[in-house]
């Protein structure tokens, strides 16, 4: 079947050909871990069950991740592997397992998870490029959407992710997630089921970012917001103008103007955030 998963819609048999995200029909994994680094209501005390997928399906040209995001890492495994890394996760004592760019292997990781499903919280760590038919497949497999809202303007997206509908489908995927959960449940500070939006605030670029918490605030208010500070002008991003760090004069004025419109919890970041500390060192044989 050609693939349709996201919005792309490349249309082609990734068995015999490669569409905009670059990934094969086999499902490749860079590293896997107990991550630290996710929101506290994700990592907890005892770590985040981390699986991050190689490719994706946008082109951010500050991505930490752009050696994994162009599959130059990684190890080829079968749905059947990825269960049991479920349950290697599982065993290790992690809160939840968290899928990181999953996207392009929604159908390969939906199989994975009719061979085993934890007892623990499946976490869908998405870019927010995500088709709406992708998402009803996803519906009895996930417990917790973990989303981006990256831009409001289609510029900057075509400019700095090669997506020039960006928002317009991620708008509409984020309504979609909240439909399919439309309440959140906790568990000793621990989020088991829900929504949470995340928003990373660019260099030079806060009035974007008001424009995203005016379409949060206006249309899920009560939804958590994770507002980011940690951009690292890593891979590509200088030869955009993203040369620099978010100042914390530009992060305070989107997290005033979040505080004020937003009526859920909200997540914040210190300005000590911005590193690449918590990017991991890529290690296939983890996998």
């Amino acid at each position: 079947m050609n693939c349709t998963k996201c919005p792309r819609n490349c249309n082609v048999n990734r068995q015999t050909q490669l569409g905009f995200c670059k990934a094969s029909n086999k499902l490749k994994v860079a590293h896997v871990s107990l991550h630290f680094g996710e929101e506290p209501c994700i990592s907890g005390s005892q770590g985040s069950g981390t699986i991050f997928f190689c490719y994706c399906n946008l082109r951010c040209v500050f991505c930490q991740n752009a050696i994994i995001r162009d599959g130059k890492l990684g190890k080829e495994i079968p749905a059947s592997h990825l269960a049991k890394i479920f349950k290697r996760l599982e065993d290790m004592g992690a809160h939840n397992i968290n899928l990181v760019s999953p996207t392009q292997y929604a159908k390969q990781i939906v199989d994975a998870l009719k061979i085993y499903r934890p007892k623990i919280p499946i976490v869908y760590n998405t870019n927010g490029y995500e088709s709406e038919s992708t998402l009803d497949l996803l519906s009895e497999y996930v417990d917790v959407f973990l989303v981006d809202l990256k831009y409001f303007d289609n510029k900057l997206s075509s400019a700095l992710s090669s997506c020039p509908n960006y928002f317009y489908v991620a708008s509409r995927a984020i309504m979609k997630m909240r439909q399919l959960i439309p309440t959140d449940k906790w568990d000793n500070n621990l989020l088991v089921r829900g929504v949470i939006v995340r928003h990373l605030v660019l260099p030079g670029h806060t009035n974007d970012s008001l424009r995203v918490i005016n379409f949060l605030a206006e249309n899920l208010p009560t939804t958590t917001l994770s507002l980011m500070s940690q951009f690292v002008p890593c891979d590509r991003a200088k030869e955009f103008g993203l040369d620099r760090t978010t100042k914390p004069i530009e992060y305070n004025k989107v997290l005033r103007y979040a505080m004020a419109k937003m009526k859920g919890e909200i997540f914040s970041q210190e300005a000590s955030s911005a590193t690449c500390e918590l990017v991991p060192n890529w290690d296939p044989k983890t996998v």
